[in-house]
């Protein structure tokens, strides 16, 4: 598997910030040192007037460059419309009433969490919010579209974390909290829970584009479920030890299982042959899921008829402006991201980033290098080409906007394209009319996502054999 270049962009802007504790009395602190602003803000601010907070909790990550001393989450010199700082922050002071025992009784949307650091020993275990309510919205984003960015980090906020470290292989040595934790992840609906900790949870701010909001957590110490009612589809899927994992996936795909579900499932070991099932980090099994799916779509779409005219879709959210041309050909595929400055990807840069990633007819054998974004945005095209029964070449053009202040997850793209296909498209007879109209919708000019993409570049200067035809 290659280096995306997310992950590339992420190494290098780690770089260039450094890991700075915030001392634990703002009394104490040095008056003249850069790294207090963040205390300053919430002292000045109305953020931190209601809740006593321990500073030793504020774990940021500053600028070399000194801008976020400098701006202070009023100035935006960082390019961003609002300041993610000032964002999380206030969800983070929210949380602090949640960090005031070890024991946390709530009901899990049903969600669990399964961690990637360390691999193949990790931390695995539910997310439970403290409130007695139905709480299943906290985690299905197949009905987030619309909701702002403060809606979603208040209510991923509200979940708190229990962690168990396990080996991802060896379920049947992982004990009880492990089997509880799984048994969660397929319910139905919301279950009540009861979390008991090692320790009260703490939730450390960091001050990082890269990392979502999330609640406290702390290790468990012991877990009680209670009656969780399964999904009987994936319930049938999990008794089943012979039916092998990619197989459990396109079944509960086809029989109308959300994907979200199925993902969860997936990181925490209900599919597949008895001996080959593991626990899959959360991250990966989003991605695997949307992948398995996409592809087997992919298969289905190669063997339908041509769409007979150039079409746009296009779908706007959180300032991701998405514009989905297809182009009446055999089947290919490519998705290109375009980051402007002071978004979540090219935080510090002076302009434009652009990546993408792209396949032919036969599929592809390595990993993108735009990550899961590429998949989740295939698996919602392929949809609606199996819905209409055509093929076509399909290009996801994506601009990122300074508003788009944080990452939020790899849903936002699969719901935003979803959101595309179910408008009605623009269609045009020529390429060139196609281009001209998602030209005048982007502020990056046409010529710089032409010389980006191979696809487009293959329809426009190479002629086929069809084109010929006739002379």
């Amino acid at each position: 598997m290659t280096v995306s270049c997310k992950e590339s962009i992420r190494a290098s802007v780690n770089q260039n910030f450094n890991d700075i504790k915030l001392n634990t009395s703002y009394r104490q602190a040095d008056k003249h040192s850069p790294n207090v602003w963040l205390l300053d803000i919430l002292k000045d601010s109305n953020l931190g007037t209601d809740v006593k907070y321990d500073e030793e909790l504020l774990v940021t990550k500053i600028s070399q460059s000194g801008l976020c001393v400098a701006c202070k989450g009023s100035r935006f010199l960082c390019g961003k419309t609002r300041c993610p700082i000032i964002v999380k922050a206030n969800y983070f002071l929210k949380s602090i009433p949640l960090m005031q025992s070890e024991d946390i009784a709530g009901a899990s949307p049903p969600s669990v969490f399964v961690g990637r650091i360390g691999y193949p020993y990790v931390y695995a275990g539910p997310l439970v919010p403290p409130v007695q309510e139905d709480t299943s919205i906290y985690d299905l984003p197949e009905f987030w579209l619309g909701k702002t960015i403060d809606e979603i980090v208040g209510f991923r906020s509200m979940l708190i974390r229990g962690k168990h470290r396990v080996h991802v292989r060896k379920l049947e040595e992982a004990g009880k909290i492990i089997d509880k934790t799984r048994e969660l992840a397929l319910a139905v609906k919301p279950v009540d829970v009861e979390l008991r900790l090692a320790k009260k949870p703490r939730g450390f701010l960091f001050l990082d584009d890269e990392v979502q909001p999330f609640g406290p957590s702390a290790p468990i110490r012991d877990l009680l479920v209670g009656n969780a009612r399964w999904d009987h589809q994936i319930e049938k899927a999990y008794s089943d030890t012979d039916l092998k994992a990619t197989n459990a996936v396109l079944e509960l795909y086809d029989k109308g299982v959300l994907v979200t579900k199925i993902q969860r499932a997936f990181s925490v070991g209900a599919f597949g042959l008895k001996q080959n099932r593991r626990l899959v980090p959360t991250r990966w099994s989003i991605t695997a899921v949307d992948s398995i799916l996409s592809k087997d779509l992919m298969e289905k779409v190669k063997t339908f008829p041509e769409i007979s005219e150039y079409r746009v879709y296009e779908s706007h959210y959180l300032d991701n402006i998405f514009e989905v041309l297809m182009i009446p050909n055999a089947w290919s595929y490519e998705a290109i991201e375009a980051w402007y400055p002071g978004t979540v990807w090219n935080p510090n840069g002076r302009s434009v980033v652009m990546f993408g990633d792209w396949e032919g007819f036969e599929g592809r054998t390595t990993y993108a290098e735009i990550g899961g974004c590429y998949y989740a945005a295939r698996l919602a095209v392929c949809e609606l080409l199996v819905k209409e029964r055509r093929q076509a070449t399909v290009i996801v053009l994506r601009e990122a906007h300074p508003g788009y202040i944080m990452p939020v997850g790899v849903w936002q793209v699969r719901e935003n394209v979803r959101n595309a296909m179910r408008q009605k498209p623009f269609t045009f007879n020529t390429l060139n009319d196609a281009l001209n109209f998602i030209a005048n919708k982007f502020q990056i000019p046409m010529q710089q996502w032409i010389m980006r993409s191979e696809l487009l570049k293959n329809a426009l200067f190479q002629k086929r054999i069809t084109d010929f035809f006739g002379k």
